[in-house]
């Protein structure tokens, strides 16, 4: 099969390769970005035009190589435009630092180590827990106050809604199958 060309439409799976991300990625940051915005035929398949990849890469760049977190690059956007994150791709760029991020409040969910390959991932952030007791009359509550309960980070919910629509697909495979012809 012959390449596309530049100008061609890119699926979300040669989007995906073509940034080196996977799809769920693409899909999660299309939640979080609102400049993000494929083309979507009948049925929501995702097509993306060149200016879309070229979009992915600044925010590729801007949060994987930068290491830049969500909210800094919203307000990147916020601040300078889309022409600002498609810049974080370009040659100059790449060599000149950029502004360094504002500090976020919050425990770091990931201790400060070289970038890998692929970086752990912290699922659940660090929490106070308040002590059980097996008396359920000292206790007025058997489960921890909303407050002390754990609460997942971006990257673990998007794993999780990935998750949920991964078992939404087969269950409607399933249910194909199931069915009396």
């Amino acid at each position: 099969m012959a390449a596309k060309g530049p100008k061609a439409f890119r699926t979300i799976s040669e989007a995906a390769d073509e940034l080196g991300v996977p799809q769920h990625v693409l899909r999660f940051w299309e939640t979080r970005f609102s400049f993000i915005r494929p083309m979507k035929r009948a049925g929501g398949r995702r097509f993306y035009r060149p200016q879309d990849i070229s979009v992915l890469a600044g925010v590729r760049v801007l949060l994987h190589r930068d290491s830049r977190s969500i909210k800094s690059v919203q307000a990147l956007y916020k601040e300078e435009g889309i022409k600002r994150i498609i810049a974080a791709t370009e040659p100059q760029a790449l060599s000149a630092p950029l502004p360094a991020p504002a500090p976020e409040p919050g425990p770091e969910l990931v201790p400060a180590k070289p970038p890998m390959a692929r970086p752990p991932i912290a699922l659940i952030e660090p929490q106070a827990y308040e002590p059980y007791t097996d008396d359920l009359f000292e206790s007025p509550s058997i489960s921890p106050s909303p407050a002390t309960r754990p609460r997942l980070s971006p990257i673990g919910r998007a794993q999780l809604c990935e998750s949920l629509s991964e078992l939404e697909r087969m269950k409607v495979r399933l249910d194909r199958l199931l069915k009396p012809s």
